[in-house]
């Protein structure tokens, strides 16, 4: 037992008492008795090995308050009421909420009633935060989605980079990180990045022995996802890559008697809130959705995943696959392949890093939209109509958010997508004034409405929902906005609609074009890192050996048995769609243009072809000097 313990309570005790088990799974305890010896420890947990319990379980026998930094606010906010259903006092801080919900929940941190304090990576750029957490005793600081920090991770977030400054202000308290996948690569990159006094990483294997990987070759992926959901029973999520698509294939579904619902990042709050439900409670049987969907969601009983469009990296889908069968039972993970899947990803590559030229195009475009002026906007923040601005100078909306995201990673600006604020509204009157007010019968029915569904009204914003108001007012949630508006003019009340906005923020003065640089950690390498990540996806598609030991090769593990449970072990594999010579010839000539030209071990995995067939095709393309072959690099001629 640690030294540091405030309890004589071992971590089985803990368990026990607070959430009724008598063992840990795998791993937990490893992890807990290592943040306990006081070490720096990095855990990798599979998607739903219950990586909450290995930091939860510290903060209640460790002294002063855990600081747990997560990307996930709406995971952030059903660990605190579900910590708090349980007696363990928790806050949370995230951009956007009311400042005496903040100024609340920073006293009871500061005053140790509170045990766990979750934040946002964003919330760690803020000055004043950073010296409001100076005033707390913390114990563990704990980063979950870890691999965010690293450069080669599939979802790096610069916000995150903060987390190395907040671990020096408390030098005595040991870091977690926590993650469900990452590379060897990327593991130790994480430690380095985190500024661990000592390598220690604790993992167990990514093998799922209920876990099938199957992967389906058509041309008709609309009739394959029929047949594999009719195949199968019990609750299924369907990935798919663009929030078009989840509503048309949503339909389709309905259409066809599966009861399902589209699920993105852009839809409103409630909404999603309310599909989530609906699907966790099974009034829904399959979600459609893009990768918003999922992370933290734990519903043991998902029978399948289907991903209805290639994931451009191993680790990603790992984790979504993953979100199937957490009761340990049999489960399948399908994949729909196309003809025209590779060509897609393989153009993700292109749109993900566009030109130098472009990327400086956009920078200059957007601060003449912002109206910035060269040497200004350093420290101000500027609501960004994405949509408008790539209207405006004709910008595909692919190019202009990749530019975005690299001009941010390369610390010109700070692109933030997607802010969605909840309506607020407050009471600005006495209560003696609300007796005399001039209100028609509509507007006093919706006013008398909001009067009873909330509290607080008086003193402070409070959230409310005009659709639940238009439910129990017994009107259309028009008739609730116009009669807050009216209210708003009356002066009676505060109203801040919901609204969703992008919005940039300058690090550093506007700079003129020809000095923006893209550094190579972020452009060139970033680029190459891409590729690896992509061609590894293909490969695993592709596939003839088991695709489990596929998988766990790529996260770095050794000594691999088959699974048998995949469709390569079971013998059930679809042909494999080949391309006519005429494709196979414009795919060829098409990455061979690309900057740096193409390795002939890429170009084999973008297109599926043989490799006689491959190679002897671009033999004939350099006998008729339309591409160059240098060793293994095919490119084309200057």
């Amino acid at each position: 037992m640690s030294k540091n313990q405030a309890t004589g309570l071992s971590p089985t005790e803990v368990l026990k008492k607070f959430w009724g088990y008598d063992s840990f799974r795998p791993l937990q305890e490893d992890i807990i008795n290592s943040i306990l010896d006081g070490r720096d420890t990095l855990g990798l947990l599979p998607t739903g090995g219950g990586k909450s319990i290995t930091f939860q379980i510290p903060a209640l026998i460790l002294p002063g308050v855990t600081l747990v930094v997560t990307p996930l606010i709406s995971l952030m906010k059903d660990q605190v009421d579900n910590l708090n259903a349980r007696g363990i006092r928790s806050v949370y801080f995230y951009s956007g909420m009311s400042r005496s919900h903040y100024n609340l929940n920073i006293d009871r941190a500061r005053l140790g009633v509170a045990k766990i304090a979750y934040t946002s990576p964003e919330r760690l750029r803020s000055a004043n935060f950073l010296n409001e957490l100076r005033a707390l005793n913390i114990s563990l600081i704990v980063v979950d989605e870890a691999h965010c920090i690293s450069q080669w991770g599939y979802d790096f977030r610069p916000s995150y980079l903060k987390i190395a400054e907040v671990r020096r202000q408390f030098p005595d308290a040991p870091i977690l990180a926590l993650t469900a996948s990452a590379t060897p690569k990327v593991v130790d990159d994480i430690m380095q990045r985190l500024e661990f006094k000592a390598p220690n990483a604790l993992s167990r294997s990514f093998h799922r022995d209920n876990l099938s990987y199957l992967v389906r070759y058509t041309d008709n992926k609309d009739s394959m996802l029929l047949k594999v959901l009719k195949n199968t029973s019990g609750t299924a999520i369907v990935y798919v890559r663009s929030r078009r698509r989840t509503r048309e294939i949503a339909a389709m579904l309905c259409s066809a008697g599966i009861k399902a619902e589209h699920y993105h990042a852009g839809l409103d709050p409630e909404e999603k809130d309310k599909k989530q439900n609906d699907w966790k409670e099974n009034r829904t049987r399959v979600i459609v959705a893009t990768n918003a969907f999922g992370m933290g969601i734990d519903k043991p009983d998902v029978r399948v995943v289907v991903h209805y469009d290639m994931p451009p990296s191993l680790e990603e889908y790992y984790q979504e696959a993953g979100r199937a069968g957490r009761d340990g039972l049999q489960c399948y993970a399908v994949m729909l392949v196309g003809r025209a899947d590779k060509g897609l990803l393989t153009r993700r590559i292109n749109e993900a890093f566009p030109p130098v030229e472009t990327i400086k195009k956009v920078y200059e475009m957007a601060g003449n939209f912002l109206n910035v002026a060269v040497g200004d906007g350093y420290g101000h923040v500027y609501e960004f109509n994405f949509n408008l601005f790539c209207n405006l100078f004709g910008f595909k909306p692919t190019i202009a958010h990749s530019s975005l995201m690299l001009l941010t990673r390369a610390g010109y600006i700070d692109f933030v997508e997607e802010t969605t604020t909840r309506s607020r509204l407050m009471i600005i009157v006495t209560k003696q004034e609300l007796y005399n007010l001039p209100l028609d019968a509509a507007t006093d029915a919706v006013f008398q409405c909001i009067l009873r569904s909330y509290t607080g009204l008086f003193i402070d914003y409070v959230y409310i929902n005009e659709s639940l108001i238009a439910g129990r007012a017994q009107c259309t949630e028009q008739q609730v906005y116009d009669s807050l508006l009216y209210l708003s003019r009356l002066h009676v009340i505060s109203y801040i609609p919901r609204k969703t906005t992008p919005y940039i923020a300058y690090t550093t003065s506007r700079e003129e074009p020809r000095y923006i640089q893209m550094p190579r950690e972020v452009y060139d390498n970033r680029r190459k890192n891409m590729e690896h990540r992509i061609n590894s996806m293909q490969n695993f598609a592709y596939t003839d050996e088991c695709r489990s030991i596929a998988l766990l090769r790529y996260f770095g593990e050794k000594n691999l048995k088959p699974c048998g449970l995949c469709d390569n072990c079971r013998g059930d594999r679809s042909s494999v769609p080949r391309i006519d010579s005429k494709q196979l010839v414009d795919h060829i000539l098409t990455l061979a243009a690309l900057p740096g030209g193409r390795t002939v071990d890429f170009i084999a995995a973008a297109t599926g072809e043989k490799p006689d067939v491959l190679i002897d095709t671009i033999r004939k393309l350099s006998d008729e000097s339309r591409v160059c072959i240098d060793g293994t690099l095919v490119s084309i001629p200057i």
